[in-house]
């Protein structure tokens, strides 16, 4: 049986009473996470319409903004008709974590909207702007067999062009697609190699943009790929191009919306962290209670059993590039141990799961458990079930996890999980690929803290060592991701993009502080970001505009260690005052008295203001010793 991505079938069925339940999102419980529940299920683009009318009702009564849902404003440039799709777009959003508002140009306005610095765009207060033209709009529609590359070069400049007026404009960073390929063929297979042939001209195209993200700092949507997937054959509707200018034909609309909403999601920091796995008939064939160790489907030469390697083998590229692996089963934990031990087809073994959870209770108790021993939210789980039963109960219980639906063969489970857009990424740094062997450090540390007598013995038994510097190149990405993705201990929550960063990097009146840890179980890496800035009243004091730090090291008086640092170079610098600064959100409740736990008192400037006065701090005695040959 083939599925099509136009079909979206990675997603649960709508409830028989969707426009109903939208009538009464905001009426009773939680509104963001009624949204999300109700986005994740397979919509139609009427029934995406009517739950992004009910979305901008409740953005209305809660004053803008909707709770577990992160604010995203965006702008659209198209050299096509968006007005159809808008509607698609919020909900396509909410479904990873976003609660989307767009600013649309008129049809046709990309080069006067991008040029005039008073345009709708440009004084629209965006996070960012999509530039979404194609292959018509840069005259690559035609071949140009006799100027092949100044007609590249032509488009690449307008390209371009656009881009950095925008972002002079508008401050805001710019999200490049790639070109979709219609189908035609002047010369059949050798349009490929053919210099200036529309197929070979939209690659060169596309390579070009790539290369103008790098070079802007802005993030790329890759609506080639997509187009690939579905089909340039479905893809392209030549009558509704001729008659409303639509960019594609209408069934790519949710898909299309589905891809920038995962974007969207992944700039944001919404993306999932953690893979949790279920074992009988989800990693191999049969149940390994009744079955044993010589009665489970699994490996090469026979048709269900390499259908289960791929999954595993999904899961392992997975955390080979940050993802967490985690194991939910209901089955006894020695039975469920035993494949990954002594199987000699296994893919994965005991050492690529960070979290072990095989018991008789429930899915959903198990899947909390999970996310408290990784101290990460609910929502940066996603949960692989072929059981419908078990999908249909985690979803009811925990409508925050991850839950894509699954086929009966086996075969396609890579398919599905990898097409839902759970694990989208921005950027992928040492960091992230080193992740999933950090967390599991962590549970190796959590292990050590139950056998420690106090907080100080276990804290002396990590054997920390921090390195400390200001923001460089090398780290700039890391950094970017920390501000976009730390939600909980954020002082300020303000979110920057590279591009910010490197003006941050760049500016001498402006302090900038990354914050690597080490301890006897391994390198956490970069943990901690402070950007202060001197205040324009004030020239001895440094506001601090931006200080976060992961939640993995939580209770090792970091944030004590990271405040001597701050005092010590603001000492350097002349500074005889700093200002902290704490904006309340949904989630950073654990950081309100931040700054008088670390000795602040109150500013009378406002309140949830805080001053510290540089030259009475004493630093403290700290189990954390700092490395300054920062590496």
């Amino acid at each position: 049986m083939a599925f099509l991505t136009t079909d979206m079938p990675w997603l649960p069925a709508a409830p028989g009473d969707f426009a109903q339940q939208c009538e009464i999102i905001g009426r009773t419980g939680t509104p963001g996470e009624d949204i999300r529940r109700l986005s994740t299920a397979r919509l139609t683009p009427r029934q995406m319409m009517i739950l992004n009318r009910a979305i901008a009702r409740v953005r209305d009564e809660g004053g803008n903004a909707i709770p577990d849902l992160a604010n995203f404003r965006l702008g659209i440039l198209s050299s096509a008709t968006f007005e159809l799709l808008l509607d698609c777009l919020p909900t396509a959003a909410a479904r990873h974590g976003v609660a989307l508002e767009v600013v649309n140009a008129p049809y046709g306005q990309v080069m006067q909207q991008a040029l005039e610095p008073a345009s709708a765009i440009n004084t629209g207060n965006l996070d960012a702007c999509l530039l979404s033209v194609d292959h018509r709009w840069l005259a690559l529609d035609r071949a140009d067999l006799v100027d092949a590359q100044g007609r590249l070069d032509s488009a690449v400049e307008l390209l371009q062009t656009a881009a950095e007026h925008l972002r002079e404009n508008s401050g805001a960073p710019v999200i490049f697609q790639t070109l979709a390929t219609p189908p035609t063929a002047l010369f059949g297979s050798f349009d490929r190699r053919a210099r200036g042939a529309v197929l070979e001209a939209i690659g060169q195209a596309n390579h070009a943009i790539v290369e103008l993200v790098e070079q802007t700092g802005g993030y790329l949507l890759d609506v080639g790929s997509l187009a690939e997937r579905i089909g340039s054959d479905r893809w392209f509707d030549p009558a509704r191009w001729a008659a409303y200018k639509l960019p594609f034909a209408a069934e790519c609309f949710p898909p299309f919306a589905d891809l920038l909403g995962r974007l969207l999601g992944a700039i944001r920091g919404k993306a999932r962290k953690c893979l949790v796995l279920d074992l009988d008939n989800t990693l191999w064939g049969g149940v390994i209670g009744d079955d044993g160790l010589d009665g489970i489907k699994i490996g090469q030469g026979d048709e269900k059993g390499e259908a289960f390697l791929s999954i595993q083998r999904t899961a392992l590229e997975l955390r080979a590039r940050g993802v967490i692996l985690a194991v939910c089963s209901k089955n006894d934990e020695d039975n469920a141990r035993l494949p990954f031990q002594k199987h000699p087809e296994m893919l994965l073994k005991e050492e690529h799961i960070t979290v072990f959870q095989a018991n008789w209770a429930n899915k959903p108790s198990n899947l909390e458990k999970i996310a408290e021993t990784l101290n990460i939210g609910l929502d940066a789980l996603v949960l692989v079930d072929d059981n419908p039963a078990e999908r249909a109960q985690v979803r009811a219980a925990l409508p925050m996890v991850g839950v894509p639906e699954l086929p009966e063969d086996p075969s396609w489970f890579p398919w599905f999980l990898n097409s839902a857009g759970y694990f989208e990424s921005v950027s992928f740094s040492a960091e992230d690929a080193n992740r999933a062997q950090s967390y599991l450090a962590n549970v190796q540390r959590i292990a050590v803290q139950s056998t420690s007598r106090d907080l100080g013995d276990y804290l002396s038994a990590l054997k920390m060592v921090s390195q400390m510097a200001p923001f460089d190149a090398q780290s700039r990405t890391r950094v970017t991701q920390l501000i976009n993705k730390t939600n909980q201990f954020n002082l300020t929550t303000r979110r920057y993009t590279e591009s910010d960063v490197a003006d941050f990097e760049a500016d001498p009146n402006t302090f900038t502080l990354q914050v690597r840890l080490k301890d006897a179980f391994g390198d956490l890496g970069l943990i901690a970001v402070v950007i202060a800035r001197p205040m324009s009243d004030d020239s001895k004091a440094w506001e601090i505009d931006t200080w976060l730090m992961s939640c993995r090291v939580l209770g090792r008086r970091v944030e004590e260690a990271m405040l001597a640092k701050i005092v010590e170079e603001a000492g350097k610098n002349g500074i005889e005052r700093i200002i902290g600064v704490y904006i309340r959100t949904g989630k950073n409740q654990m950081v309100a008295d931040l700054f008088p736990r670390l000795g602040f008192g109150p500013d009378p400037a406002g309140a949830d203001r805080w001053k510290l006065n540089v030259r009475r701090y004493a630093t403290p005695a700290l189990p954390i010793a700092r490395d300054d040959r920062f590496a």
